[in-house]
C-alpha cells in the first residue's frame, strides 16, 4: 500500500529537522523569558557545535561489499545516531561531545538486508543496535557497548515504513516497524482508520520502537499502551525469524508477544506487527477544568477513572505545567478532559464527567467539539 514516506534531514544534535531551527534573533528574544521562568541560565545564548567541527574516531569495522549499499560511515549518520533524545543526550550532542558514536549506520530496505546484516555482525563480533525514531530517553540507542565487541552498527529501520495489509473486517493492520506515528496514520486514513496511539514522541517515534519500549500514549483510559493494540509481532534475530501467531484472543498460557513487548531491542530486530486499529472518530468533545489545587484535581481524576465513563483524554496538569503551556488560569491546576467516538455522540458522557469534576471543586470551561489553540485543551 502506497510508497515510502520521504524524510527531511534531522538535526545532528537534538529534536526536529535542520530546516526548522529557530534563528539567532528568535533565540535571543526567547532567552529572558526562559531565564525568568527557570530561575537560572547563562547570559550568553550558546550555539550548537557544527557537524564539521566534531571529531570522530575512525570506524573499527569494514563491511563486506555486499552490504556497501546500505551501510555508511558518513559523519552526519554517525553523529545523529549516537544518542537518543533525553535532556542529557541533547546537551552532550549540542556541545559536540559524541562519546560513543556507532562505527557504522545501516539502513536496511527489507528483511533480506536485515538478515545479511545480522549474519555479518555475528561473524564480525559487532553489536547490532536497532534504531527506530531515535527518541529514546533512557540511553537505549547509545552505542556504549564496551571492549567485548569489535564495534557497533546502528540498524536504522526508517525504510521499513509501510502499512502492508489492512483487515477491515477485523479492524487490524500489518505495519512495518519503521513507520512513524504520522506516517502510519496518513496511510491508515485512506481506509478511514486510525491506530489511535499518540505518545509524546509521536512525530518521530516508530511502531517498532513503541513495541520495544511498551510505549504509552496520551489517551487516558482503555487502550493506553501499545500492549493493548498488538495482535502479533515479527522479529529477525541472529538465530532466525521469530513470529507470534495472530489470534483474536487466547487463554493458552503466557502470551508470546510479551517477550518482544518491552524487550528494548535485545532479543531481535522487530520488523513488523499486526495491530488493532479503530474507525476514525466522528464525534468529539473537549473541555478544560480548573482546580484550585492539584490534590482536588487528583481526586476528580480518581473518580473519573473508576466511573466507567472511559474518557479519551483525562490529563491533569499541575499549576506549573498549566502556566507553562498557557492552558489554564494562573495558579490553578488544569484537567484536560475529552471524549470521542466513531459510533455515537459523546455529549452525555461529557456532561456526567463535568458534573463529577464539579463535585471536587472543578471549574469547567466551555465544552467544544474541536480543540482550538485559544482554548485550554488546544493550548496544551
Amino acid at each position: 500500500m502506497g510508497t515510502a514516506i520521504g524524510t527531511r534531514r534531522r538535526k545532528h544534535w537534538g529534536w526536529g529537522y535542520e530546516d526548522a531551527q529557530p534563528s539567532r534573533a528568535d533565540l535571543e528574544r526567547a532567552a529572558p523569558g526562559i531565564r525568568e521562568r527557570l530561575g537560572f541560565g547563562g547570559e550568553v545564548v550558546e550555539e550548537h557545535v557544527p557537524l564539521e567541527a566534531i571529531e570522530l574516531p575512525a570506524p573499527r569495522l569494514d563491511p563486506p561489499q555486499a552490504l556497501a549499499t546500505i551501510v555508511s560511515a558518513d559523519p552526519h549518520e554517525r553523529v545523529s545516531h549516537a544518542y537518543g533524545r533525553a535532556y542529557r543526550d541533547v546537551v552532550r550532542a549540542f556541545r559536540g561531545r559524541i562519546e560513543n558514536p556507532p562505527d557504522l549506520v545501516a539502513r536496511p530496505r527489507d528483511e533480506v538486508d536485515i538478515e545479511a546484516l545480522l549474519e555479518w555482525c555475528a561473524d564480525a563480533g559487532a553489536a547490532a543496535i536497532p534504531y527506530g525514531g531515535g527518541t529514546s530517553v533512557v540511553g537505549g540507542v547509545e552505542p556504549r557497548v564496551g571492549d567485548s565487541y569489535a564495534g557497533a552498527v546502528t540498524v536504522d529501520l526508517g525504510a521499513l515504513d509501510r502499512v502492508l495489509e489492512v483487515d477491515v473486517m477485523s479492524r487490524a493492520a500489518r505495519i512495518q516497524a519503521g513507520a512513524t506515528g504520522p506516517g502510519l496514520e496518513d496511510q491508515l486514513r485512506a481506509e478511514g482508520l486510525t491506530l489511535r496511539h499518540f505518545p509524546q514522541s509521536f512525530e518521530f517515534s516508530t511502531l517498532g520502537g513503541w513495541i520495544a519500549t511498551r510505549a504509552g500514549g496520551h489517551f487516558a483510559t482503555l487502550y493506553t499502551h501499545i500492549d493493548d493494540l498488538v495482535e502479533s509481532v515479527r522479529a529477525l534475530t541472529p538465530s532466525g525469524i521469530w513470529e507470534s501467531r495472530r489470534l483474536p484472543g487466547s487463554g493458552a498460557g503466557p502470551s508470546p508477544d510479551r517477550l518482544l513487548l518491552g524487550s528494548e531491542g535485545i532479543l531481535g530486530v522487530i520488523t513488523e506487527a499486526w495491530v488493532r486499529v479503530h474507525e476514525r472518530p466522528r464525534w468529539k468533545a473537549s473541555c478544560g477544568v480548573a482546580f484550585d489545587d492539584f490534590a482536588s484535581g487528583a481526586e476528580a481524576v480518581r473518580e473519573l477513572s473508576q466511573s466507567g465513563l472511559y474518557p479519551t483524554n483525562c490529563r491533569l496538569l499541575d499549576e506549573a505545567e498549566s502556566a507553562l503551556t498557557h492552558a489554564g488560569p494562573e495558579g490553578k491546576a488544569m484537567l484536560v478532559l475529552g471524549f470521542e467516538s466513531a459510533h455515537h455522540p459523546v455529549d452525555q458522557p461529557m456532561r456526567l464527567a463535568v458534573e463529577c469534576t464539579a463535585d471536587h471543586g472543578g471549574q469547567p470551561g466551555e465544552v467544544k467539539g474541536r480543540a482550538e489553540r485559544k482554548d485550554p485543551v488546544g493550548a496544551w
